[in-house]
């Protein structure tokens, strides 16, 4: 009696981790899926944020030529409607001119693309990282111009002007 007793208790021990097993298996399924789904929301978000801007860029393309020149762009600022857009799509319309320079490519034409890609690397924590690449790259470009003006010092072809802070004096 004693041993089947024991005999029962290790057997209800191993159907208990048994079912354990089985009910984690399929928790850790769902938290893949989850991940996979979560990924693929992502994606869609990011698909309709850029239809979203590309809609935008149709309304704003006043002469219908597919581009966008800055009084094009100005004037389509200008109606508060669309800068509510844009605050909502988390783009700031205050500054119009700088916004319009930041996305075209030197042109002075902004195309849909150049519009959508400038746009989505705008939003969110991409602006972050983007300046600290500009920082990373500033200082590099720094050291580079520090070495080239110790070089053209020290071959005697570049002279530093004296830099005047008040009347007469010079540093």
């Amino acid at each position: 009696a004693f041993l089947s007793a024991i005999y029962i208790c290790l057997v209800v021990f191993a159907m208990q981790r048994i079912v354990t097993a089985l009910f984690l298996k399929d928790t850790l399924a769902v938290c893949a899926s989850d991940a996979e789904l979560m990924i693929q929301e992502k994606m869609t978000e990011k698909r309709r944020y850029a239809a979203k801007l590309l809609d935008f860029f149709v309304e704003a393309d006043i002469s219908g030529d597919g581009n966008l020149s800055l009084v094009e762009f100005e004037t389509f600022l200008e109606n508060p409607l669309v800068r509510t857009f844009l605050a909502t799509l988390e783009l700031d319309p205050t500054e119009s001119r700088s916004l319009f320079h930041m996305l075209d490519d030197g042109d002075g034409l902004i195309s849909p693309e150049e519009f959508v890609k400038g746009a989505v690397r705008l939003k969110g924590a991409a602006r972050s990282q983007d300046v600290v690449t500009m920082m990373h790259d500033f200082n590099k470009l720094n050291k580079k111009f520090d070495k080239l003006f110790a070089a053209l010092t020290k071959i005697g072809e570049f002279e530093v002007p004296p830099v005047r802070l008040s009347k007469g004096a010079s540093v």
